[in-house]
Parts: C-alpha cells; structure tokens; sequence
C-alpha cells in the first residue's frame, strides 16, 4: 500500500517535470519572457484543477530555488554600468521611488476587490522582479496565486508593447546599433557551482538569523551584489539549466495551489488589473520623459530606462536602436533591486495597518450589536 502511494507520487512528480519541459521549449523559442516559470505555472494550474498534480512543492525545494533566483538576478549588476549613473544616480534612483509608490497606490486599488487583500495586491503589482517576487509573496504573507498571474500578466503586456511603443511613437532608427556591454571572463563551471552554493547556503541562513524576510532570496541576492561591486565574483555566472529549475519550481509552487474556486476569483481580477497595468505602464513612461529632461538622454532612453519590467526586451531593444545600453541596464537594475528589497518592508506594512483595521473591525461589532 505504502509502495502503491510513492508510485503516485513520483509518476505525479514525473508529469508535472515532463509536460512543463513540452511547453517550456516551444515558449523560449518564440521568445516569451521566463517561458519556465510561465509553463510551471500554467501546467502546475491544468494539473492540479484535474487532480493530476503532487499536493504541493517541499519548502525546501522552494528555498533552494529563491537561492538560485537571488544569486541570478545579482550577477546582473556590473560595476560599468553603475558607473555609467555618474552624477544622474540622484534623480534615478527618485524615479525608481516614484515608481515604486505607483505601484503602491496601484496595488492597493487592486486591493479592494474583494477577492484581493491589499498585501497581496500590493505585492502583484509591484514594478520589479517578477520572479522574485512571485517566489517570496506566500512568505511574506500575500497570495502567490494572484501575485504570479498579475505579475506575468505585467511582464508579457510590457514586453510585447516594447517593440510597438519604440516603432510607433519614437520612430526609432535600428540601423546603427549599440556595442553589446563588455562581457567579463566567466568563471569555470566547477568554482561558479561552488560558489553559488556556498552564496546560497550562506545568504539564507544569514538572512534568517538576521530575520529578514524573504531570506531565501534576498540573503543570496544581497550577497552576490557585494561581490559583483567589488570584484570579488570571479566571473561568476549561474548555469542556465539551474535558473530555468529554478523557475520551474516558483512556477509550480503557486500552481498545484489552484483549485477550482481560485482560478474563478482570479478571473474576477483579470479586467481590474489589466487596466491597473496599462495605468502604470503610462505613468512610468511619463517619468521617462522627466528622467530624459534631467539627465539630458533621449526621450526612448527615458522611456527604457523606466519601463515597468521586460528588462531583458530593454536591453535588446537598447542594444537595437544604438541607446545608452549601460545607462538603461543601470536604471532598470536599480529599480528591480529596490522593489525587491522594498517588497518586504511594504509587506510588514501592509500587515500592521491591515491588522489594525481588522482589530477596529472586531471591536467595533459588537457595540454595534
């Protein structure tokens, strides 16, 4: 009997690793950003509705994953393009702030549906991180089912409205490209995998004892960026297989969690947040054009600077169309780096203002009775 349950278990288990891969592949040939993590949700979600899915995913499977996902996003900061901020690192940094309470005020207008809570709407429309976000919101007490679907929902819409916007409005020039960033040696496999595992085991533990939250990811994250500023990395790089599990595992998290009720009361949210979204998408273009007079770039070096994730479609697009390439990664790594650190911050928040007026609510009751 007990042989008979593992058997379900691992052919579960097997299922969930061989379809994900079947709809991974095609999604990262046409280009859909985090084609992993959006294959995991999406199959974790069909699974799980038709009771195909494992019950949930080992929490420490979804640390180690945060791990890899901090230690990732950290390789991203180079010291060249913080330099490339010079004296503009003021008035960046002030646009990444302005676009962080944006996304506040937007999430906690999404908050007021009534199948959101203002935590988790506010976590859903954060600015910055997707991935990261997705994997630390039930940690830091929001829903990741609703996170992971509208903070998708955000990066597909911005990646695929890139190339449109730069055409249509800009009329960008995309016969005379940028040079690519100067690529630094990459470490050997062996010392990358080694120190990723110590960043990893590391950046955890230390979080926790410093009890910051979300430790899984940003103990790891904060950790990579320190070596990444003073050189110490070594050329440090993160295997792509590793990254893609990686995603694959926040993905499934939030999906083997659906059931019936929740996708229904997801869709609910669907048109709020739509809209919610393309708000936040105009607002921060807006602060592209003020970021532009400033700074004294161009207006589609604002608006790349400040678009509200896709970084990876930025980049290219920078690349393409002969931009400032380390001033446009320089910006857009910041603003992710602050939303995530900020995600926590906003949580705890979140938590004590909810909680109070939950308490208001209950002492209130029943003086009215």
């Amino acid at each position: 009997m007990l042989k008979s349950r593992w058997s379900l278990i691992a052919l579960r288990w097997l299922l969930l690793l061989a379809v994900t891969i079947a709809v991974t592949v095609p999604l990262t040939l046409i280009g859909v950003p985090s084609a992993a993590l959006f294959a995991a949700l999406v199959v974790g979600v069909v699974l799980a509705i038709a009771a195909l899915a494992p019950e949930r995913v080992p929490r420490q499977a979804g640390v180690v994953a945060q791990g890899v996902l901090g230690v990732y996003i950290g390789t991203m900061v180079h010291q060249d393009a913080v330099d490339a901020l010079h004296s503009d690192w003021a008035i960046v940094l002030a646009i990444a702030v302005a676009t962080l309470v944006i996304s506040v005020i937007a999430g906690a207008l999404l908050g007021l549906h009534r199948d959101v809570s203002p935590l988790t709407g506010s976590l859903a429309l954060v600015a910055g991180g997707a991935s990261g976000l997705v994997a630390i919101a039930r940690e830091l007490g929001g829903d990741d089912r609703v996170v992971s679907v509208v903070q998708y929902l955000r990066v597909a819409l911005v990646t695929a409205t890139i190339p449109l916007v730069v055409t249509v409005v800009f009329h960008a020039d995309r016969s005379h490209p940028a040079v690519d960033l100067p690529q630094t040696a990459a470490a050997p496999w062996y010392l990358s995998l080694a120190m990723l595992a110590g960043l990893v085991i590391v950046g955890a533990v230390g979080g926790r004892l410093l009890h910051m939250p979300g430790a899984g990811l940003l103990g790891p994250l904060a950790l990579t960026v320190v070596l990444q500023l003073t050189g110490l990395s070594f050329g440090l790089t993160v295997p792509d297989v590793l990254v893609q599990a990686g995603y694959m595992v926040i993905g499934w998290q939030a999906g083997v969690a659906f059931t019936r009720e929740s996708l229904r009361a997801i869709g609910r949210i669907l048109p709020l947040a739509l809209l919610l979204i393309v708000v936040l998408g105009v607002a921060t273009a807006l602060l592209g054009v003020v970021l532009a007079n400033v700074t004294g770039v161009t207006q589609l070096e604002g608006y790349l600077a400040t678009s509200p994730g896709g970084v990876y479609a930025v980049l290219a697009t920078a690349v393409e169309t002969g931009s400032n390439v380390t001033f446009v990664i320089a910006a857009q790594v910041l603003r992710v780096l602050l939303m995530l650190f900020a995600a926590p911050l906003l949580a705890r928040v979140m938590i004590r203002l909810t909680g109070r007026q939950t308490e208001a609510a209950e002492v209130a009751t029943p003086a009215r009775r």
